[in-house]
């Protein structure tokens, strides 16, 4: 893989809020483990994902869901999955272990997993607060970023 991605690079990117302290974990832990560095990452209020939401009709201003993108090279096209469905496509996306934690997750209704997303996602600024930022545990994931 190309140590330093274009933007408009092929390969799955996952849009997550920049500013949460529960999703900016979400993001480290898949840095983790995705050990083939497949994913990319762009935070919601950023440029990339800005774009990408206003041409897929997305909300632009509620950072609540995440929206996992499967090509980045094709994002025109209306193929994205969002919420749990999201997390879900991440993991898989990861592959080694995190595909263990997604057949898990997978294993209870969508209606049941979005129900307690949107539960998560109206209380975790009050739970995980606010991100702060720091530095990346591995320089080099830097590049990962949109």
């Amino acid at each position: 893989m190309d140590p330093n991605p274009p933007a408009a690079a092929p390969g799955p990117v996952l849009l997550f809020d920049g500013e949460c302290g529960l999703c900016q974990r979400l993001v480290r832990l898949l840095l983790r483990l995705d050990r083939r560095g497949a994913l990319r990452f762009a935070p919601l209020q950023g440029a990339p994902a800005q774009d990408f939401l206003r041409a897929h009709g997305l909300p632009t201003a509620d950072f609540s869901t995440l929206v996992f993108v499967p090509d980045w090279g094709r994002r025109e096209a209306a193929d994205y999955r969002i919420r749990t469905d999201g997390v879900i496509a991440a993991l898989r996306a990861a592959g080694g272990a995190a595909r263990i934690l997604a057949a898990l997750l997978a294993l209870f209704p969508a209606a049941c997993r979005d129900g307690g997303y949107r539960l998560v996602a109206r209380w975790r600024y009050r739970l995980f607060g606010p991100w702060r930022p720091r530095p990346l545990p591995r320089p080099e994931w830097a590049r990962r970023f949109l």
